[in-house]
């Protein structure tokens, strides 16, 4: 089986390394790389997704003067140029047309001046797909009050994806939604077996997880601690986090070996960090998220509140500050603080440590911050 299945991965690598050689020859890709904009704006990098960039912006931007500029895939050009200035009161939509002029892609540029919301229902669900590889995912989204988008939340769906181990089933995935939650839907995480490709790597299991931030596939299999990025820009000094819970253990438990570890029980885990970006900061990672310098307050679930239960039961969790640290209130205006919450189903997961079948779920949280 193992042979089949590293078999079945080089042939669909092979088939991605001669399609994307073959676009090169024809100079055939329409997408854009990367966009920048004028002034010190941006809340967090541009957000770039198959035909969609979204730029989160400070409240004193002038949308209507607005010119960003984009690099696209070598030879591609787009209408209207690059640094054509308008007005983004509205979102805009740009045409980008590859080399040889066989191929055009839609993109809609959005400015959001609003920041993330502080409760969280888990009713904004959609739908990965992959017609090559047949399987589907959940992806958890937030809108503002005006119902436009503002953030998805990350989780390791796509890095499962990578294994084959996923279906077109998104219970299939470690992280999906789920009825019966507290109020309406919820999000159930699952810790999975990563199958014989997986073990292979290591990563013998893949906990359930959900978290603000982003997930790099780049980067998953050589290195999944520094391609899972946490934080959010949030202009609030968050003081607590609660919401609802039911969590089940799985039976196994087991080290990143996947070797059976006597007496040892797999647990659950929920989290928040508040930190200030800079420069070299802009986001933390799976290795430095609790003790990195720029870090400001944790809130953190207790030991001893890591219980087991098949009914929805409240958290409540305090920010507490570190040592000497404080949080300037033009920083905190302008964006330049992050936070991010984050939720497991193994609490040793991102070690690939825990038992196959732990199963938590989450409903009806919220960030309560402090009244400036």
């Amino acid at each position: 089986m193992k042979k089949v299945a590293c078999l079945i991965l080089y042939l669909l690598l092979g088939f991605t390394l001669v399609s994307c050689i073959r676009d090169e020859a024809l100079n055939a890709e329409a997408d854009i790389l990367t966009c920048t904009v004028a002034g010190d704006i941006l809340k967090r990098d541009p957000i770039i997704e198959n035909n969609k960039i979204v730029l989160m912006v400070t409240a004193d931007a002038d949308l209507t003067h607005q010119a960003p500029e984009f690099t696209l895939t070598p030879g591609a050009t787009i209408s209207p140029v690059s640094g054509t200035e308008r007005d983004f009161t509205i979102p805009q939509s740009y045409t980008v047309t590859s080399e040889d002029g066989n191929w055009k892609k839609d993109y809609l540029v959005t400015y959001i001046v609003a920041g993330i919301s502080s409760e969280y229902h888990f009713e904004h669900v959609k739908e990965h797909r992959s017609s090559l590889l047949n399987y589907m995912y959940h992806v958890f989204y937030e809108n503002d009050s005006e119902g436009k988008w503002v953030m998805d939340w990350a989780s390791g769906n796509a890095g499962f994806a990578l294994t084959g181990a996923g279906t077109a089933d998104p219970a299939s995935f470690p992280t999906s939604s789920s009825a019966g939650g507290k109020v309406d839907n919820c999000v159930k995480m699952e810790t999975k077996s990563t199958g014989d490709f997986g073990f292979q790597l290591g990563m013998p299991i893949a906990a359930g997880n959900l978290f603000m931030g982003t997930f790099s596939t780049v980067n998953a299999l050589q290195d999944p601690l520094k391609a899972t990025k946490f934080g959010v820009p949030f202009e609030h000094v968050p003081t607590y986090l609660k919401g609802y819970y039911k969590y089940k253990a799985g039976e196994v438990y087991k080290d990143q070996d996947g070797k059976v570890v006597q007496d040892k029980k797999d647990a659950w885990d929920v989290y928040a960090l508040f930190y200030e970006t800079d420069e070299n900061t802009k986001t933390l990672d799976a290795t430095n998220r609790f003790d990195h310098p720029n870090l400001i307050s944790i809130a953190r679930l207790d030991d001893k509140d890591r219980k087991e239960t098949d009914k929805w039961t409240e958290f409540y969790l305090p920010f507490v500050t570190k040592p000497g640290k404080s949080v300037d209130k033009d920083k905190l205006k302008a964006g330049k603080y992050n936070v991010a919450i984050v939720f497991s189903s193994s609490i040793e997961g991102d070690y690939f440590r825990g038992a196959v079948g732990s199963t938590l779920y989450i409903d009806e949280v919220e960030l309560i911050h402090a009244v400036e």
